[in-house]
């Protein structure tokens, strides 16, 4: 009323500015000298004084839940059964709740048959278009699309370095654990396993006709 919220705004603005400087002569070229110490001082709940991240030598940490361009699920190249094989099998859900509609999808055949199998032949995603909404992660019904927590894709040449395909799209399972291992453990919990679905299917049919035999 009459002003009072603008003055008490203007008041905490004005605090924060003097505290700066005031934390600035404290603490003097160590305050930005050793950063791996200071940043976590500057940027905790007991900082005073400008909160400004000298990015992009420093960057705050990204929460795990956090999403930006789309990427693929692949076995690890190390797995004993699987290496490098794809968790999509290419269903098209991705594509057709997509609201940009930035996802193309190639079927895979066998070259033998002209049969379609379960993989990916091409996939891409145009990073410019697709808004980060994480409708393709969510509806994949395998697991097999994440949302990544890359956020540096700028690049002068949209044609050629923002189209992404599988090649620049497939990553390892054990890096989505490592970026976001509280929403890993979830899906591992749901799917019965940290294997993908099918395998987990084709386990269960095994130990059953195993059953069955005995």
């Amino acid at each position: 009323m009459y002003g009072k919220g603008i003055l008490r705004g203007l008041s905490v603005t004005f605090k924060h500015f003097i505290q700066t400087y005031v934390d600035d002569l404290r603490y003097g070229w160590r305050k930005y000298s050793n950063k791996e110490d200071n940043f976590a001082i500057r940027q905790g709940p007991e900082a005073k004084g400008a909160f400004t991240v000298q990015y992009p030598d420093e960057k705050i940490a990204v929460p795990e839940r956090f999403r930006f361009t789309p990427f693929l699920v692949v076995e690890d190249y190390d797995h004993p059964e699987r290496p490098g094989q794809d968790w999509c099998t290419s269903c098209g859900i991705c594509a057709k709740v997509c609201p940009p509609q930035c996802i193309w999808i190639v079927r895979g055949e066998d070259p033998n048959t002209g049969r379609p199998i379960p993989e990916p032949e091409a996939f891409f995603i145009d990073i410019d278009i697709c808004m980060n909404c994480g409708y393709c992660a969510e509806f994949c019904p395998f697991d097999a699309i994440k949302m990544d927590h890359d956020y540096e894709m700028a690049s002068y040449d949209r044609t050629k370095y923002h189209i992404h395909d599988k090649q620049r799209l497939s990553k390892e399972f054990s890096y989505w654990k490592s970026i976001a291992p509280t929403t890993a453990y979830e899906e591992m919990q749901a799917r019965g396993g940290w294997e993908h679905s099918d395998v987990l299917k084709e386990k269960k049919k095994r130990e059953k006709a195993a059953a069955k035999a005995e």
